[in-house]
């Protein structure tokens, strides 16, 4: 598995994971397909200026191909200002390890300083696979909290893993 920056070329991806009815199920539904393209180039502008980074898995066995997107951005909970990770694996190629394999390559093993050394993660509750991800990678769970994405309200749990303690 290899990640690569986010791309004005992944516009199909962006629209296989944010429009899709299975992969946005635990996230309050699909997105309209209405301003995609917008987002995308805000989004590939971010990760140019690393104000945030989105990479795309693509699988060992075929170079060609997306798997996913792994994600890190900052921003503002409860006053605090934190680091967030989230991953989206399309449907053939969950269950494989890609969205660990991700974390792990982008991050790796070791103890990790700087901004990026705590992880926050908020999968909704109703979300058994991003919850067990969290469990397997070490993520420690802080408790249960609403959190609005995308301006939805979702009952999600809040999980942290501090990267500078391995």
């Amino acid at each position: 598995m290899q990640l690569r920056d986010l791309s004005n070329d992944d516009q199909w991806l962006n629209a296989a994971i944010h429009c899709d009815p299975a992969m946005m199920s635990e996230l309050g539904g699909p997105l309209p397909s209405e301003g995609l393209a917008e987002k995308l180039h805000r989004d590939v502008a971010d990760v140019a200026s690393d104000a945030c980074w989105i990479s795309v898995i693509v699988p060992d066995d075929d170079p060609s191909a997306a798997a996913g997107t792994v994600s890190v951005w900052s921003h503002v909970v409860d006053g605090e200002s934190v680091n967030e990770i989230g991953w989206m694996v399309l449907p053939p190629f969950q269950g494989a390890g890609l969205g660990s394999a991700a974390r792990s390559s982008r991050f790796g093993t070791g103890p990790l300083r700087g901004p990026m050394g705590v992880l926050n993660a908020f999968p909704p509750v109703t979300n058994p696979r991003s919850n067990a991800m969290c469990r397997k990678m070490g993520f420690v769970h802080l408790g249960e909290r609403d959190f609005v994405f995308r301006d939805r309200s979702l009952r999600c749990n809040h999980r942290r893993l501090d990267l500078r303690a391995r």
